[in-house]
């Protein structure tokens, strides 16, 4: 299973494994893991599941769909060019060792 590394604003993190084709956010939030909330479970319909995706991964991951853009201007974090909603990264074996960072707040 691919392994993915969520990092705190403190600089803690957590590292788990997770199925293929589960979201980002599943994972944080089936392990509790702080930081990402998930209130409309993965629907693209809420912004409490943004993260900061690490600069060696932004590039690998698939293009921004126009809902995801549109969410990410609602965030309560900055938004920056790296950040994304975790409900639309479907992890894959090609993902294996990512890293997201957690913002300071949902």
């Amino acid at each position: 299973m691919p392994k993915i590394t969520y990092v705190n604003p403190d600089g803690s993190q957590t590292d788990i494994e997770l199925k293929t084709g589960w979201t980002v956010m599943q994972g944080a939030t089936l392990n509790g893991i702080d930081g990402i909330e998930g209130e409309c479970g993965g629907s693209c319909s809420c912004a409490t599941c943004h993260v900061y995706v690490d600069e060696a991964w932004a590039s690998k991951l698939p293009a921004m769909a126009e809902a995801e853009d549109e969410m990410l201007d609602c965030a309560e974090s900055e938004r920056k060019g790296n950040s994304r909603l975790s409900c639309q990264i479907k992890m894959s074996e090609e993902l294996d060792g990512l890293v997201v960072y957690l913002p300071e707040k949902q």
